[in-house]
């Protein structure tokens, strides 16, 4: 009785939470006029246990919890105890009530998406979409049933919420085309979002959907299978099929193959048309791509109610069908959909269109050189300019491109009207929960000295193994990591973990592009795995060693709360029966590296169409994007490249892994051939290009914070926000990086550590002439610094460094006389850096640290006659211009303590709030502690052999009036050839507020 009640009382107060007592009375009125309404009756069910009361509540309070700035929040965040405040002052519950709540249903407070947007007109609003929300709550309740928690639904609702109202009203009369860029994680779950936006959109109006789905027939039937399951649904599929009639449903996919999901596909009940909604018509199936138009698009025309009107009018739009297509990145198949909306006259430019393109870095963007056109023309690569003729052609389509790796989305020339650069939005979506990702198998900025490391405080020491040890490049050892893991999830399924996730099981080997080498490496793991002795004595002594040393301990860290066999002896019939699985067919390894759809389905690698996939899988590129590798858990990666969007699709081993998370190893390249003479640390790689990764999306929610109600910056101010920690390994391919310059980064209270210092003794040695006045500055008596206990230890570590206090214009005099490699890098610090003498914002001077190391392994020595200073050895790998890292964790940490606590009143002794930091490090570069030693004479160094490398933390108080951090002008080729760019008065109030120009 009470559920009835509570789910009336909700219902009727929609998206705002009013005072509860009142709707409930109204709720009870008739047909329970004896109920219990007290709040203390309310509670004591909570507190007992009612699972379907808390389970109704749970939805509510989150969904609330989640709204963005609506206006019954008093200007509440989202996702915080201010905000649920909020609402349990509107419900007008006291204070047991809102206990017992918070029991049963948490604040999550998990990030929200980032979005970046350009000035638009609000159309979606909640007395829009509510009304008409058919197919997302259908989806809603799919994923429910999946499992998902209310936050994780609440946060995508959210999230596709960000990019439908960003997109054109569809019931607007004039045509208006945006386009965005909704960009994820690699393998973090973007096709979720993008069912979402579609069951919005469709919802709202758009009657025609073009999914571009990945660039082989495998991967666009995933996707049409996965919109099929979870939003088309067994009505729409059947199109009023009897499914008791076998003849009827002939050629109907899942149906007629007898897909073992198709129970699991959605079912609204009855056709949509026949419920009050509509219907949505396929123009593609499972296995079958775009054909041809027939009478999909054009029957749009005889389903107006009103022929006289246009169909995006209201009277007709939502009566109409929706179409939906899954096409491939294909130009055979573009270019007959193309061929085929020619010839449909008139309705175009009625049609409310969507067009979603997965993995929309991949063949969409054009990679033709600008250079090498004529003056006047562009010209197109396929895929781009196939979808370039769409967008002309359907003047009413929206674009929303999705990705995980952005840049050479944001590189596209935002002056080309035509083309796909995300000129409306850019929306960052969170890390899901649950998600294992670059930042999962780094430890980085770890405070935990490295021989302290555990497997409880290390993600490295957990889940990263080297290629190499003392036996050879261990291989075997991770074939046998992945017998033992399918041993383990056995295990676990039988002792109370679902199975779900263990569906699959697979390795993966990647160590090169070349077909020849796949081959190769193939037979050599199948010859090992016929010799491995999985069922012998010596096999079964190999594994248990592994389980000791490796697996179980990292199980007791990471898992314990997880089924674990006590002994190995209790695991050993689920090593055999893993060993089965892998090897049943006598082939426990698959070669992935053709490029035909003929190749794939011989394959038989369909994850969501086979049982069980339980394989060692060998491949090179068609493994590195779009290709989801189910039930990943051991990698063996060895494959180099010099661009970091690329680097980052081959992370195969990112993704979620519920219920083997502690069982995830990746064997991992530290020192592989990079060219003709040199090697790569692929390990560093990742961690580079997760910092860059990161930089971007730190940055974009920064910037994404409106000031004075207006944004800081638009797409098309993005570029510049592009980071580059390893100058070997570029942020995309070359003829993916339209550029824009950077005039100014600004970085109050931010660490700045220039890269990309000279290679040239010459430069070196002036540089380090343009120090000596200010290591005159530094006293020969150090000072203690030290850092209290955190959460990775309880010990307060401590080190030595010389000192000096110079005054801020001493400081920039230096920095504007040095050289670099590359000036550009540094040259927007340097402007902002310039402006901290009253221009912009004010620092009086700065504190010089000059850390030493410990006393065993100091080398120390005068520079220019300067007191001893602690020569700190880096080294450059080869075609690096810079250092991987000049501040130790222990000094930076330090500093930005200092500059921290100047900034809170009363602020520390040390320096004021005025003051910035400098960390100053006389760097040798050398792989031993010998190159130290032989860059010293007499006790003095040699100034061509000195790279004085620095990091600086400016005080936290040099922020402008106008709060901006970021100043630059972006390229457009509308412009190129004119001295001067007109700026419209959109454009101006941001430039004048330090926007592009």
């Amino acid at each position: 009785m009470l559920i009835n009640i509570h789910t009336s009382a909700l219902a009727g107060m929609g998206t705002v939470p009013r005072h509860f007592a009142r709707w409930a009375a109204v709720a009870a009125d008739e047909d329970y006029p004896d109920a219990d309404l007290t709040e203390e009756n309310f509670h004591e069910c909570l507190v007992n246990g009612d699972e379907a009361l808390k389970a109704l509540w749970s939805r509510h309070l989150t969904a609330w919890d989640f709204a963005e700035g609506p206006q019954w929040a008093q200007e509440s965040h989202a996702r915080t105890d201010e905000r649920r405040a909020a609402i349990y002052e509107r419900l007008r519950f006291g204070n047991d009530l809102r206990k017992a709540l918070d029991a049963s249903a948490p604040v999550a407070k998990l990030p929200g998406a980032t979005v970046i947007t350009r000035e638009f007109t609000p159309w979606y609003t909640q007395e829009r979409a509510i009304p008409r929300s058919f197919y997302w709550k259908s989806y809603q309740e799919k994923l429910r049933a999946k499992g998902w928690s209310d936050a994780a639904i609440a946060s995508l609702d959210e999230a596709s919420k960000a990019v439908v109202e960003r997109l054109s009203d569809p019931e607007q009369p004039s045509a208006r085309q945006a386009k965005g860029l909704v960009v994820g994680y690699v393998q973090s779950g973007k096709t979720a979002n993008f069912t979402g936006v579609t069951a919005k959109a469709i919802d709202a109006g758009y009657r025609l959907v073009i999914v571009l789905g990945g660039t082989l027939n495998l991967l666009r039937a995933q996707t049409q299978r996965r919109l099929d399951m979870e939003l088309i649904g067994q009505e729409n599929i059947l199109r009023g099929a009897d499914i008791a009639d076998l003849d009827s449903l002939v050629g109907l996919d899942y149906v007629s193959d007898g897909d073992e999901d198709w129970p699991d596909f959605v079912q609204h009940g009855g056709r949509p048309s026949t419920l009050g909604a509509f219907d949505i018509e396929r123009l593609t199936t499972r296995d079958k791509d775009y054909r041809g138009l027939a009478q999909g698009i054009r029957a749009l025309e005889f389903e107006k109610r009103e022929p006289t009107l246009p169909l995006c009018d209201p009277t007709n739009l939502h009566h109409a069908a929706a179409r939906v297509l899954v096409v491939k990145k294909n130009k055979s198949v573009l270019t007959k959909l193309v061929k085929d909306l020619k010839q449909i006259h008139g309705l175009l430019g009625e049609l409310p269109a969507l067009i979603i393109d997965d993995e929309s870095d991949q063949a969409s963007v054009n990679t033709s050189d600008p250079q090498k056109w004529e003056r006047g023309s562009t010209e197109r690569t396929a895929i781009n300019g196939l979808i370039s003729q769409l967008l002309q052609l359907l003047p009413r389509a929206q674009y929303v491109g999705y990705t995980a790796t952005p840049f050479a989305n944001v590189f596209v020339d935002p002056g080309d009207e035509t083309d796909i650069f995300p000129s409306d939005f850019l929306i960052s979506l969170p890390r899901p929960s649950g998600y294992m990702g670059v930042q999962d198998f780094h430890d980085l900025d770890s405070p935990v000295p490295f021989e302290e490391r555990t497997y409880a405080n290390s993600q490295e020491k957990t889940h990263v193994r080297g290629i190499y040890d003392s036996t050879g490049d261990r291989l075997q050892e991770a074939m046998d990591a992945f017998v033992l893991s399918g041993a383990l999830k056995l295990y676990r399924a039988d002792h109370g973990v679902p199975d779900g996730p263990f569906r699959h099981h697979t390795m993966l080997v990647h160590q090169s592009v070349l077909k020849d080498d796949h081959a190769d490496l193939a037979l050599r793991i199948n010859s090992m795995w016929h010799q491995a002795g999985y069922s012998s004595t010596a096999g079964h002594g190999r594994l248990a060693g592994l389980w000791a040393s490796d697996f179980a301990p990292v199980t007791e860290a990471r898992a314990s709360d997880l089924p674990s066999p006590s002994s190995y002896e209790e695991l050993r019939p689920y090593v055999n029966a893993a060993r089965q699985r892998i090897g049943s067919g006598g082939q426990p390894v698959v070669v992935v590296n053709g490029d035909t759809d003929r190749y794939f389905d011989q394959l038989d690698l369909d994850f969501d169409r086979t049982p069980h996939v339980w394989k060692i899988l060998v491949g090179g590129t068609k493994l590195s994007r779009g290709f989801t590798v189910e039930g990943l858990t051991v990698t063996y990666y060895r494959r180099t490249t010099r661009q970091a969007d690329t680097l980052m699709q081959m992370g195969r081993w990112f993704g979620f892994r519920p219920g083997f998370r502690d069982l995830v190893r990746l064997y991992i390249g530290r020192e592989e051939p990079f060219g003709r003479d040199s090697t790569v640390d692929l390990y560093e790689s990742y961690e580079g290009i997760c910092r860059d990764e990161e930089t971007f999306r730190e940055q974009l929610a920064q910037y994404a914070v409106m000031v004075d109600g207006q944004p800081q910056l638009t797409p098309m101010d993005v570029p510049p926000l592009v980071a580059q920690h390893l100058p070997w390994i570029r942020p995309s391919a070359r003829n993916k990086m339209f550029n824009a310059e950077l005039v100014e980064i600004r970085s109050p209270g931010r660490p700045i550590e220039p890269a990309s210092y000279p290679l040239d003794g010459t430069a070196i040695r002036r540089n380090t002439e343009r120090w000596r006045p200010l290591l005159e500055v530094l006293s020969p008596t150090s000072k203690l610094f030290s850092n209290p206990p955190d959460d990775s230890s309880a010990l307060t570590r401590t080190f030595e460094a010389l000192t000096g206090v110079v005054a801020h214009g001493d400081l920039v005099s230096v920095l504007t006389q040095l050289e670099w490699e590359r000036p550009r890098y540094f040259d927007p610090h340097l402007t902002y850096l310039r402006q901290l003498d009253g221009t912009l914002a004010k620092a009086t001077d700065w504190l010089l640290i000059s850390p030493r190391l410990a006393s065993n392994s100091r080398v120390e020595a005068g520079i220019l006659g300067s007191v001893p200073l602690s020569l700190v050895r880096r080294t450059r790998q080869a075609g690096k211009t810079s250092f991987g890292r000049i501040a130790s964790v222990e000094h930076r940490t330090a500093a930005q303590r200092l500059i921290d606590e100047a900034a809170s009143p009363p602020g520390n002794t040390i320096i004021g709030p005025t003051t910035g930091v400098v960390l100053l490090y006389p760097v040798v570069e050398g792989k031993t502690h010998g190159d130290l030693n032989a860059v010293v004479r007499n006790g003095s160094a040699d100034p061509s052999k000195i790279v004085m490398a620095f990091t600086l933390i400016p005080p936290a108080s040099a922020v402008s009036a106008d709060r901006r951090l970021v100043r630059f002008r972006a390229k457009d080729s509308r412009y190129h050839n004119e001295a001067t760019v007109p700026i419209s008065s959109a454009a101006k109030g941001n430039h004048d507020r330090g926007g592009s120009s």
